[in-house]
């Protein structure tokens, strides 16, 4: 855990079901990630097509060749890239994140805690596995919005090696604090870097913030977005998070014989 790594959290406008438009900025997004030296891009949740849930399974019915486009970007700019989008397996639609590795699909993560304040358990089904997924800049952990609510996955993918969490979102008004407050947490007691993408602006009667973060294993804010479409970067140095985990041992001073079944 020596090297660096620039990374970005692109966050924009996700238009409801308009999966050109989407493509189209986030087209532009890379490329201005890559042209800043970035090798990590982080996309909002469900980015190709939001929460259009009526013409959510005609949508996923384009999620192959979109995230072929976006595997064929992410070799040409030397990009790792995650974000979720909807997928159809057989009669049933996830909430999938897909890690593309400079144009190589290395992993697939399906949202575990679906939304039901919002109805997305009556529209979608729950992934059942966590992911970390070796990958060209680290060891990468992928969680989805409402899956920061619930420490207990983020101490797995720790506990599975990995090194930085990517976390696609759509968290809207008016829990801004919750964000950064879990935000910063999840990467306080796991001691690893997040990269985390939300969308902004305005879709039906949601407000989106934007505020997309990217922080340090010592809590510290290392880059975030405005309220507006921006691609906020951060170098992470994981040399520094390995000596953080020296000088603070709260791995090796862990009580799991204690904890019972949690993690």
């Amino acid at each position: 855990m020596s090297h660096t790594l620039r990374a970005a959290a692109i966050q924009f406008p996700v238009i409801a079901g308009d999966i050109e438009a989407n493509l189209r900025q986030v087209r532009e997004a890379l490329q201005r990630v890559h042209e800043q030296g970035g090798r990590l891009a982080v996309l909002p949740e469900m980015w190709s097509s939001g929460y259009a849930y009526r013409q959510l399974a005609d949508l996923a019915e384009q999620t192959p060749r979109v995230a072929a486009e976006l595997a064929k970007l992410a070799a040409r700019l030397d990009l790792v890239v995650v974000g979720s989008l909807p997928e159809k397996d057989g009669a049933n639609l996830y909430n999938t994140a897909f890690v593309h590795d400079r144009g190589q699909e290395v992993g697939r993560y399906r949202k575990l805690h679906l939304f039901s304040p919002m109805k997305e358990d009556r529209y979608l089904t729950a992934g059942d596995q966590a992911l970390v997924v070796p990958t060209s800049v680290g060891r990468l952990g992928v969680a989805i919005c409402y899956d920061l609510r619930f420490p207990e996955l983020f101490r797995k993918l720790a506990l599975d090696g990995a090194e930085l969490v990517c976390l696609p979102a759509e968290w809207p008004v008016p829990r801004q604090l919750h964000w950064q407050t879990l935000l910063r947490a999840r990467a306080i007691e796991n001691q690893f870097f997040i990269v985390a993408a939300n969308c902004c602006g305005q879709s039906g009667r949601l407000q989106f913030f934007g505020m997309s973060l990217i922080i340090s294993p010592r809590g510290e804010f290392l880059a975030e977005g405005d309220d507006t479409t921006s691609e906020p970067s951060a170098l992470l140095d994981f040399a520094d998070m390995a000596a953080y985990r020296e000088e603070i041992p709260a791995w090796q001073d862990r009580r799991p014989e204690i904890y019972g079944n949690l993690v």
